[in-house]
């Protein structure tokens, strides 16, 4: 693109000693005709693209031509060349191209230290350890804890030490039992047992 842009600006300049020696009959006659041409275009193209050349080219011959002329011999005018100057300037200081889209990555150094915490306690879940963090002035929420530790191949927390169903079942049945035989008295003072 740039190697273009600096070959037709480079061509154009070569051009310009063949217009300056012809004669003025011959450079009236093709301005009559390129303005005949431009105003035809005009009618006929709403609005016309241009290329970045094209707009430094049109730039660069703006301080040759006399202002009261410009509407005449521009097909744009000065507020589009300023707005052109202004586009020029938002990209040069657009960083949106360097920007990634998302959450910023977690830190290495924390994800290190959330490793090291569920290794040296092995009772606690991501959500203790996200606690932890927060206690230590680290911003992060609980489900990227917990992602980090999925991907390491740590599973969630061990449950309390406890009695397990069939240990609490096994301690629980003659209870159980006794409350399953029960009886009631209905409202015709009659027992039923269930």
């Amino acid at each position: 693109m740039i190697l273009s842009t600096v070959y037709a600006v480079t061509r154009r300049l070569l051009s310009l000693p063949a217009l300056l020696l012809r004669s003025d009959t011959s450079k009236e006659a093709e301005l009559l005709v390129l303005r005949h041409q431009n105003a035809v275009l005009r009618r006929q193209v709403p609005s016309v693209r241009y290329e970045p050349a094209d707009r430094l080219w049109l730039a660069a011959l703006l301080h040759l031509i006399p202002h009261p002329r410009w509407e005449k011999v521009f097909p744009v005018t000065p507020a589009t060349l300023l707005a052109w100057h202004r586009k020029l300037l938002t990209n040069k200081w657009d960083y949106s191209r360097h920007r990634r889209p998302g959450r910023p990555r977690t830190a290495a150094a924390v994800k290190a230290l959330i490793l090291r915490m569920a290794a040296d306690n092995p009772g606690w879940g991501h959500r203790r350890i996200h606690g932890e963090l927060t206690r230590l002035g680290h911003k992060i929420a609980a489900s990227t804890v917990w992602n980090i530790l999925n991907r390491a191949g740590i599973g969630p927390a061990p449950r309390r030490s406890g009695p397990t169903w069939k240990q609490f079942l096994t301690a629980q049945a003659e209870h159980i039992v006794a409350v399953d035989f029960l009886h009631v008295d209905t409202v015709a003072l009659r027992r039923l047992y269930a």
